[in-house]
């Protein structure tokens, strides 16, 4: 049997230039042929799929669903309360605040008067005599060292109490 005219009716079918009764042919050469070559197999799905679709309707209660659909409407009454109503209100304010704050900010850093002093020759010493400034020094520094010991025993105290416990029981 000779395929070439389906073949060519394929061709013009992918690119949309086939009649309506051409496409019938195809649909009823799909639906009804026993031996279809294999590398035309692919596309009786298409065709029979068409011709399936074609015989479903809508149905004998469709009209009665989509009228039962559009003539109830549903009306929810939405709730408003005090919060609800100025919520709009408190967001502006918000966003007035924020670009406020903002603005004093930037204003703040271009415009302040009190700029930072980088002359080292003007700095002053606390102390007059070197040993006491020293002796200052060390003990800040002892107690910080105390500290800082004090806080990494009580550390490893807190983690040793929870084994011992487990250990005991």
């Amino acid at each position: 049997m000779d395929y070439k005219n389906i073949e060519q009716l394929l061709e013009r079918y992918w690119q949309c230039e086939t009649s309506s009764e051409e496409e019938a042919y195809l649909q009823a050469f799909f639906m009804t042929s026993k031996e279809i070559p294999s590398h035309l197999l692919q596309y009786k799905d298409i065709f029979v799929y068409q011709q399936l679709q074609h015989n479903i309707g809508l149905g004998e209660d469709f009209d009665k669903r989509i009228l039962a659909e559009i003539e109830s409407p549903v009306v929810k009454a939405k709730r408003l309360t005090i919060i609800n109503r100025f919520m709009p209100m408190f967001k502006a304010a918000a966003v007035i605040a924020v670009i406020l704050s903002l603005g004093n900010i930037a204003q703040r850093t271009f415009f302040d008067d009190d700029k930072l002093d980088y002359n080292y020759a003007t700095y002053t010493d606390t102390y007059d005599d070197p040993e006491i400034a020293y002796k200052e020094v060390s003990s800040a520094l002892m107690m910080l060292s105390e500290s800082i010991n004090k806080s990494q025993d009580q550390h490893l105290a807190d983690s040793i109490t929870p084994k011992a416990n487990m250990i005991k029981k």
